[in-house]
């Protein structure tokens, strides 16, 4: 009964970060946005996590480093589901 609600609440965690990725990348779209209270706060969460990527280099002006680390939590989300 605990290994669930652990495993669900671990699944609700990855849920939330995945948003916060996304709306770290879509704060891209609007100038000055990572210089707000909001964005600076948000990327000190979020930054760490896209640092374990930064092997992948930008192909021209195309960074697929947060695509790779949202498909990434997506599937760390799938495995936790699976193997529980």
């Amino acid at each position: 009964m605990f290994g669930l609600l652990l495993v669900t609440i671990i699944a609700w965690l990855l849920k939330i970060y995945s948003y916060a990725l996304i709306v770290y990348v879509l704060m891209s779209w609007f100038p000055g946005a990572y210089n707000t209270w909001f964005g600076r706060e948000l990327g000190k969460i979020v930054t760490p996590y896209l640092s374990w990527f930064s092997f992948i280099k930008p192909i021209g002006i195309l960074d697929l480093r947060p695509l790779i680390a949202f498909i990434v939590l997506e599937l760390a989300q799938y495995a936790l589901a699976w193997f529980f």
